[in-house]
């Protein structure tokens, strides 16, 4: 994706390594586009090229620069914006859970679920890595993407990781926002009005609304866009044409998830499919212009 913008071009890819299963690769330079809140449901470890990227996160923003290494745990709610007019270009890896897991367990240092504490760091040798798994995966080099991945994941976590707290519904807005959140996942495409799903669960709005905000940093509707986003990803995934996947995850129309998953994504939803149902000899993926 390229668009001309006042203050320079925007560009993203957005796609998929087939010889790396559980990971997704994005490299681009934004401008004006800004993320709304939203949580991923793996890892995100990005390292900064150029500009400055802020982050807003439940206890403030962090604004990160060139060399800077940004880590974000899963099912985490935050914004990103530029905090520069120039905007800011990254390289962005996003493992699974379980990939971050299993090279945690090989480590041996880390009891419990592996975590990181602090959002961003200055550090070096990862951006180094994580540009280095692009490189690869842009050539088609499957070993050595495969070898740079475990690498910077074992740098990062033997630096910055450690174990994350339990988070366990103990209180009863705790578990009335889980309840809420699996009832919108069951009902995603033909959701019910705050005031009814509250009375399904016997509380009033206002207390839903606050306990699922402290749950999941976001209240139920901005949950329920990322949530049918993240469906629309695997429909689109699985090879369905963009409109279809729009009715399937309860959007109006294609324009209305075109809007919502460019924002989220940082794609749009047509770009992300091409990039996953395209067959393409393994050395032939276009390299974006910062990384030449």
């Amino acid at each position: 994706m390229k668009r001309t913008l006042t203050g320079g071009t925007e560009w993203a890819r957005h796609w998929h390594f087939a010889a790396l299963p559980g990971l997704d690769l994005l490299r681009a330079r934004y401008v004006r586009h800004a993320f709304p809140r939203h949580a991923h449901d793996g890892f995100t470890f990005g390292a900064i090229t150029s500009g400055i990227e802020e982050i807003g996160l439940r206890g403030g923003t962090a604004r990160v620069g060139s060399g800077g290494v940004i880590m974000i745990n899963p099912e985490v709610a935050h914004t990103a914006r530029a905090g520069t007019p120039d905007g800011w270009a990254y390289a962005t890896l996003y493992p699974a859970p379980h990939v971050v897991r299993e090279v945690a367990a090989e480590l041996g240092t880390i009891r419990g679920t592996p975590g990181f504490a602090e959002t961003t760091a200055d550090d070096a040798r990862a951006a180094h890595l994580i540009h280095a798994v692009h490189r690869a995966a842009e050539e088609g080099n499957a070993l050595a993407a495969d070898s740079l991945l475990r690498i910077v994941l074992a740098h990062l976590l033997r630096l910055h990781g450690g174990p994350l707290p339990a988070r366990t519904p103990r209180t009863a807005g705790a578990r009335n926002a889980l309840l809420a959140r699996a009832a919108l996942e069951e009902r995603i495409a033909d959701p019910p009005s705050l005031a009814a799903l509250a009375a399904e669960l016997d509380t009033s709005p206002f207390a839903l609304l606050r306990a699922f905000r402290d749950a999941y940093g976001m209240p139920p509707h901005t949950w329920l866009t990322n949530a049918r986003v993240r469906r629309a990803r695997r429909l689109l995934e699985a090879g369905c044409a963009p409109a279809e996947a729009a009715v399937a995850v309860g959007f109006t129309d294609q324009p209305h998830l075109n809007r919502h998953f460019t924002r989220i994504v940082g794609v749009p939803p047509g770009a992300y499919r091409r990039e996953r149902t395209a067959v393409r000899p393994l050395a032939s993926a276009p390299t974006p212009p910062e990384s030449r």
